[in-house]
């Protein structure tokens, strides 16, 4: 039985954790004397994902060593951007290895959701969105009563919001008819414009969310992978 795969975007450089992480992209942080991508890839096997694709550009051979053409119970194939692409052409680019339906999350983020439930059946895109309190890093989204997604919102200090959890399922073709150039962002392009009428739905996980991006959150992903296992 063929299952859906991953693309996992793994190209960035890190420049906000230069402090705490220095000579590999920001995936390959060390957290407990392993890369971030490591427990990535142990969420996944426990989702029972047994195809990812690594889009890696940075220092994209740092993460080739490490981890070759399986980790854990994981076939890997890697789509390498020789220039920075922007997450559209990332995910563009990374989406010529995939043969139907593919999920898509971020390098530098970990939102343990049930992957199965994200999934529908019509919509061209669904989105994962967590709900938080007291942020500033971090654009709301909004949907109507049909869980589609009706805006993005900028930026900006909340007391309560539902954020972009970075985990995305995108249905078969779905760059097949759409017109962009080579570089371009998945998240403003794509999702924000609603780019050639798609159907973006979201759905709302409980689940604990963590994006390493700053020291301060890279510090609670150490802390939290201490204390937490995978369990299939």
């Amino acid at each position: 039985m063929q299952t859906t795969p991953a693309i996992i975007l793994a190209g960035g450089m890190g420049t906000r954790l230069s402090k705490v992480v220095n000579d590999v992209p920001k995936p390959m942080a060390d957290i407990n004397h392993q890369p971030f991508l490591h427990y990535l890839f142990q969420y996944l096997s426990t989702q029972n994902i047994h195809s990812v694709i690594l889009s890696i550009g940075y220092l994209h051979e740092k993460i080739t060593n490490y981890f070759g053409n399986k980790y854990f119970d994981i076939d890997i194939e890697y789509s390498i951007e020789n220039e920075p692409l922007g997450t559209g052409g990332a995910i563009r680019k990374a989406y010529e290895l995939v043969k139907k339906d593919a999920f898509v999350l971020n390098g530098d983020t970990f939102f343990g959701i049930d992957l199965q439930k994200l999934k529908h059946p019509t919509n061209d895109i669904q989105v994962a969105l967590k709900q938080m309190k007291n942020f500033d890093r971090y654009g709301t989204v909004e949907m109507n009563d049909n869980d589609i997604i009706t805006a993005f919102n900028e930026k900006k200090s909340c007391k309560e919001g539902l954020i972009n959890g970075g985990i995305y399922y995108l249905r078969e073709n779905i760059f097949k008819h759409l017109e962009h150039n080579l570089k371009f962002s998945f998240e403003k392009e794509i999702l924000e414009n609603r780019a050639s009428g798609l159907t973006i739905g979201a759905k709302v996980f409980e689940d604990y969310f963590i994006d390493i991006g700053i020291p301060e959150d890279y510090y609670k992903a150490v802390t939290y992978f201490q204390m937490h296992k995978f369990e299939k």
